[in-house]
């Protein structure tokens, strides 16, 4: 995939053209519509959230150095990026490795991912922390807490043991944004900015949450404790091929093809298609629709003697099987 892992400059600077100046058009169509209607600001506001996305898969391959082929332009624009989504960029890139690194190994979950117990852990929990557990994969709570939490907590915060280059980056992130949004507010007004940015950013956020979520946690999904573990197949087979209508799959910069950005990160968002299509073998890969990927949400824990997600209510089931499965 060397060819296709190369960057085009051109591509993308028409790439952050086409995006940021929409979602600052957008914006602003947000804002002045607020007198006329709370629903066309509404509308607007969803606009606004696709493009902003757009923005994130931006930020998201400046971490993995694949937007710019020079690592200083990557930082400067994932920077730049990080604050208008709320993201620290090196907070997230350095987290984002890790994820990437570690994505299907049994014996390395807990960073850059979501929380994932094999079936005997849960069992093995006090009823507190099952309750907790349960609470944290309930989609009212991960989809619609979960970015209010992100936003205004997770990546406000550095990560322990942060080094000093990190740190700053977090700093420097927040305190522009405290200094962009206190403009803002300033100038148009508390209310009408908190009604248009926090709309835009909750809808992103929900939206992202939920595309981070259904592209690992599907049914036949991939894991493997640490000796059986492998990059290849966790990219393959552990990284679902999602595949959305042509304007979501714009808006979301071609991020349904994860299997090919696992397998190599280097690749730049628009590539992913191409690289996808020029190689038979990629095309071979678990694949799921917009309907289908719905599916996602009974999905709460891993059973390992099946190699499978299961819900809740299979527990008692599953340890059945394990059990019998053990006597023989």
């Amino acid at each position: 995939m060397s060819l296709h892992s190369k960057s085009d400059r051109w591509k993308s600077v028409r790439q952050l053209v086409n995006s940021i100046v929409p979602f600052v058009l957008l914006w602003g169509l947000a804002y002045v519509s607020l007198p006329i209607s709370i629903w066309i600001t509404l509308a607007l506001a969803i606009l606004a959230a696709g493009f902003m996305i757009r923005i994130f898969i931006i930020f998201h391959d400046c971490c993995h150095q694949s937007f710019f082929a020079g690592r200083k332009a990557n930082a400067i624009i994932g920077t730049l990026t990080g604050i208008l989504t709320f993201f620290p960029y090196d907070q997230w890139k350095n987290e984002h490795s890790i994820h990437h690194a570690t994505s299907g190994n049994l014996c390395r979950r807990g960073t850059g991912d979501i929380w994932t117990l094999t079936m005997e852990e849960y069992m093995a929990l006090s009823p507190w922390r099952r309750l907790g557990y349960r609470l944290y994969r309930n989609p009212l709570i991960m989809f619609g807490l979960g970015p209010v939490f992100l936003f205004l907590v997770q990546y406000r915060l550095n990560r322990k043991n942060a080094r000093h280059k990190e740190r700053m980056n977090t700093y420097l992130t927040n305190a522009a944004l405290i200094g962009l949004m206190g403009l803002l507010c300033w100038t148009l007004g508390w209310k009408e900015v908190l009604l248009v940015q926090g709309s835009i950013l909750y809808l992103s956020g929900v939206a992202g949450i939920w595309l981070f979520y259904v592209q690992h946690q599907f049914e036949n999904t991939y894991y493997e404790r640490e000796l059986e573990w492998d990059y290849v197949s966790a990219a393959m087979r552990g990284s679902s091929f999602y595949k959305l209508p042509t304007i979501l799959q714009w808006m979301t910069g071609n991020i349904g093809f994860h299997h090919i950005h696992h397998l190599d990160p280097r690749v730049p968002n628009y590539r992913l298609q191409q690289t996808h299509e020029s190689n038979a073998d990629l095309q071979h890969v678990p694949t799921i629709g917009l309907l289908q990927s719905l599916r996602a949400l009974r999905y709460r824990l891993w059973d390992e003697s099946s190699k499978r997600f299961v819900g809740f209510k299979d527990i008692k089931g599953g340890f059945h099987r394990q059990n019998a499965e053990n006597v023989r």
